[in-house]
């Protein structure tokens, strides 16, 4: 596709988290919000007056075959999404999917292969890779600055025990299945500080089942607890909990290297982020990264250049800027301009790790293989 092309996106799922894409869209030149999807009728008139859209469908096959689109962005619950996107790719149309994925390994290893076959652009929606913190530690990692990366964590902890019973896909395939279903948004940015690396197998755990549903039911166990190794041999641990009852803190991670280690911010009322590497200081000791970020040379000498003066979109765009972000590198993948960022491949590689641990929990912990998509075409 040219650069200068326009390029009229669908969204489906246009009622629900698809309008929040609107103000991304707005802000791209060359972007057009043409049709709009949902299953909802009373709504999808609101729908396409909100976001411009000249095009409205209730049925997913009928916009793809009908509308005059090049890409969509598929924001409807996790099991349709291998699905949805697998028919935009049969014809051509490029993808920006919402995680997970996919659901089960069968439905990746046809997504996999819609991706080798179609001329389309695929791309995850991980916006926590995309966050300013995030975002600096992979420069930093990718410079050497941690050295040799051997161990790293993350945490999703968001009770959405109440959020569920309102919606029932949430209820069976986020807190109906035991193991770490909902896992690329702790996993997503530790891949990608360990570039080049990928986890070859994983066993995982839980803490067995302390809350009921409205119905008087278990729910899936609460915390559930995944350890990973991976090709280079560096130890990752991943935490995944969407029932205990606690405050949020969805955004949780730490890497270790031979020459320096990062812990995030809870996002309590103390213990900021921070921060240590030999060339920061030679004194073990912790910095506080937004005072470094602020008043340092480190983000100027390691952030993109566009952190500096962002424009108002990405200011209002939600997940610190990620659903913005990522939206940029899609349509500049989708234009040539870069290499797609989270490729198939890279999907699979935040996605599968997740669906293995349903079956190394079922089997008490077992460590398990992981397959690798790149093998599968």
């Amino acid at each position: 596709m040219r650069k200068s092309e326009k390029i009229k996106i669908g969204i489906v799922g246009a009622c629900g988290r698809g309008a929040s894409f609107k103000d991304v869209c707005d802000s791209i030149d060359n972007v057009e919000i043409h049709a709009v999807c949902d299953i909802d009728p009373n709504g999808l008139n609101n729908a396409a007056e909100k976001l411009g859209a000249k095009e409205k469908y209730t049925d997913y096959d009928e916009m793809l075959e009908k509308a005059d689109i090049q890409a969509v962005i598929i924001a409807t619950p996790m099991p349709l999404h291998a699905e949805q996107s697998i028919k935009a790719l049969e014809k051509n149309i490029h993808v920006l999917c919402e995680v997970t994925a996919a659901v089960s390994i069968e439905e990746c290893k046809r997504l996999v292969k819609a991706c080798e076959k179609s001329n389309a652009i695929y791309m995850m929606a991980e916006n926590y890779t995309y966050t300013k913190h995030n975002v600096l530690i992979k420069e930093l990692a990718r410079k050497g600055l941690f050295g040799e990366l051997y161990y790293a964590e993350g945490e999703y902890l968001h009770n959405i025990k109440d959020f569920a019973e309102k919606t029932p896909w949430r209820r069976k395939w986020q807190l109906g299945i035991d193991g770490i279903t909902y896992v690329t948004h702790s996993l997503g940015p530790i891949l990608q500080w360990m570039a080049d690396d990928r986890i070859s197998s994983v066993c995982c755990i839980g803490s067995g089942k302390h809350y009921k549903d409205n119905k008087k039911k278990f729910f899936a166990q609460d915390t559930s607890l995944m350890l990973c190794k991976t090709v280079k041999g560096a130890l990752i641990k991943i935490r995944v909990d969407l029932l205990s009852d606690r405050p949020h803190a969805m955004t949780n991670y730490q890497l270790q290297g031979t020459d320096g280690c990062y812990e995030s911010s809870r996002g309590g009322l103390v213990n900021d982020g921070k921060i240590w590497f030999r060339e920061l200081s030679k004194k073990i000791e912790w910095h506080n990264v937004d005072e470094l970020i602020t008043i340092d040379n480190l983000a100027k000498k390691y952030l993109p250049d566009i952190w500096f003066s962002p424009p108002k979109a990405a200011v209002k765009a939600g997940h610190g800027g990620g659903d913005y972000f990522e939206m940029i590198d899609w349509i500049d993948s989708i234009q040539g301009k870069i290499e797609c960022p989270i490729g198939i491949h890279q999907t699979m590689d935040m996605t599968l790790p997740g669906l293995i641990s349903q079956e190394s929990i079922r089997k008490n912990g077992q460590w398990l293989s992981v397959p690798d998509s790149r093998t599968w075409v």
